[in-house]
């Protein structure tokens, strides 16, 4: 992220804005996920504000369609449109550099300088759409929402870790890229599996049920966390254990899943645990397998 020349002292500048827009988009993952701060922090200096940026817009998105915009009053229509203007600022931000929305600017710096474009931006959005008419999912469509609102962060994200700081934006490899899905994957599975009786009772939805099996599902996140942890030590240095700690993290949530009879109340890792996984991270420890 750069200041264009402005004066670093100048109180109107645009490094001033910038790192406004950073410090509002930090401020919304440390409300709304306390493990997703956590790993984050881990991150080195490089990676670690894109990283939040990238999910402060996805975390506000989200919120569109989970609960308070209909809280406030709006219709699945309104809110609808609330996304269309929000995709469509996000790509206006990317072409001037400038938004008024602090969340959308601290984005578009980040998508500028780690080249991420709309064959990423737009699937995710088609996902969350679909939040506001789809009530249950089949094999086709569950995929496809998983690749829109996870798949495509994880890769959001992949573009990160390669290019934040380095110049040009290069294309990262096919290895880590499909690694970035499966993880992304696993986390969503691992989302609907713990969520599901809030998810049909508050929200009406349903993303697994014609799908496959709990074991089947469970048996998919453990190869897809599995196939993640096979390349996570291909990332920069400066990465790796924020998502040793993540992947850790969910695989842990994975195996206490397996473990539960119970599908209604909600499985949450610990803190003595999370402490203890991010622990063994900063040592170095690699990530552990599917299977807990």
């Amino acid at each position: 992220m750069t200041d264009r020349g402005v004066k670093q002292g100048d109180p109107t500048s645009l490094r001033l804005y910038d790192q406004t827009a950073q410090d509002a988009a930090a401020a919304v993952i440390a409300a709304y996920s306390t493990s997703f701060g956590m790993a984050s922090r881990l991150l080195g200096p490089r990676p670690r504000p894109h990283v939040r940026n990238i999910y402060a817009l996805v975390r506000v998105a989200d919120e569109v369609v989970d609960g308070p915009a209909a809280a406030a009053g709006l219709s699945p229509d309104e809110a609808r449109a609330i996304l269309d203007d929000l995709e469509q600022e996000t790509y206006d931000a990317i072409e001037r550099g400038f938004s008024t929305n602090l969340i959308v600017h601290a984005f578009a710096a980040t998508a500028r300088e780690c080249g991420i474009g709309s064959e990423l931006i737009a699937p995710f959005f088609v996902s969350m759409r679909e939040d506001l008419s789809t009530t249950q999912h089949d094999a086709a469509s569950h995929d496809a929402y998983v690749y829109g609102s996870a798949e495509v962060v994880g890769l959001m994200c992949l573009q990160v870790f390669v290019n934040a700081g380095m110049g040009k934006p290069v294309t990262p490899a096919a290895d880590l890229v499909d690694g970035a899905r499966r993880l992304g994957a696993a986390f969503q599975d691992v989302n609907f599996l713990r969520d599901r009786s809030h998810d049909e009772a508050a929200l009406g939805r349903d993303y697994l049920a014609a799908t496959s099996s709990r074991g089947e599902v469970l048996d998919r996140i453990d190869g897809d966390l599995a196939a993640a942890a096979a390349v996570i030590p291909l990332l920069p240095t400066d990465c790796r254990r924020a998502v040793t700690v993540a992947h850790d993290l969910f695989a842990e949530l994975a195996a206490r899943l397996r473990r539960s009879t119970s599908e209604t109340g909600r499985i949450r890792v610990p803190d003595p645990v999370k402490l203890a996984i991010a622990a063994r991270a900063v040592v170095g420890g690699t990530p552990r397998g599917g299977r807990g």
